[in-house]
């Protein structure tokens, strides 16, 4: 089957450049309605018969214009959530920054007992819940399913799971708002990337003209 992983629209927090990863989290900007609004044309000519989406409120507001299209319902799964940032919450500076980015990072070469500052989960909690709402949101579909969901946990997930990717390169690989990654296979047999395009959906004339983006931009 086919998977589209598809990160949420542009947000307030990513324009102001915080790690904004509690729930039910922000809504969409004008530019992040307008993203989403181009997703249904960047999908057309490919079976999608289910759409999930993450318990965070952006995910939903994305996935609206494909399920209108496509006269479904999106199925809201836990798991398919960003990568909670604990003491780093609402934190945009460099150094708060740094230390989210490289942490989740760390996961993606194996290093799973590291945890964020002031958090209870470690790699190893992540890639159990976001494995689980993976298998479930393939569960929706026969053909392809739509997946929204975030940044970064997009970027680490895929690193570590999907054939033919380095977390090496995807560290320092920007994943912006509205993107899709194409994945061929099943939970039980594994991924295998199809295409990745780091661009919006709509392309790059839906990139925002000045945005700090924290979990999908890469930290030099």
């Amino acid at each position: 089957m086919r998977l589209y992983l598809v990160r949420h629209g542009q947000t307030p927090s990513n324009v102001a450049g915080l790690l904004d990863t509690g729930m039910p989290g922000p809504g969409l900007t004008a530019l992040g309605h307008r993203q989403a609004a181009a997703i249904p044309a960047a999908l057309r000519g490919r079976m999608v018969d289910a759409v999930a989406v993450s318990p965070l409120v952006r995910t939903s507001l994305t996935a609206t214009p494909l399920a209108r299209e496509r006269g479904l319902r999106p199925v809201v799964v836990a798991g398919l959530e960003e990568i909670e940032a604990a003491d780093l919450e609402m934190h945009g500076d460099l150094p708060s920054v740094r230390a989210y980015v490289e942490t989740a990072f760390t996961w993606a070469r194996g290093e799973l007992a590291r945890r964020m500052p002031g958090a209870a989960h470690d790699g190893a909690s992540f890639f159990e819940r976001f494995d689980r709402g993976i298998m479930q949101a393939s569960a929706l579909g026969s053909e392809g399913v739509a997946v929204f969901s975030h940044g970064a946990a997009i970027r680490v997930w895929t690193s570590a799971r999907v054939r033919g990717l380095d977390a090496d390169l995807l560290e320092h690989t920007p994943l912006h708002n509205t993107a899709i990654i194409e994945l061929d296979g099943d939970p039980d047999d594994g991924w295998d990337l199809v295409t990745w395009s780091p661009d919006p959906a709509g392309g790059p004339q839906l990139l925002p003209v000045r945005e700090n983006d924290p979990t999908g931009e890469p930290v030099d």
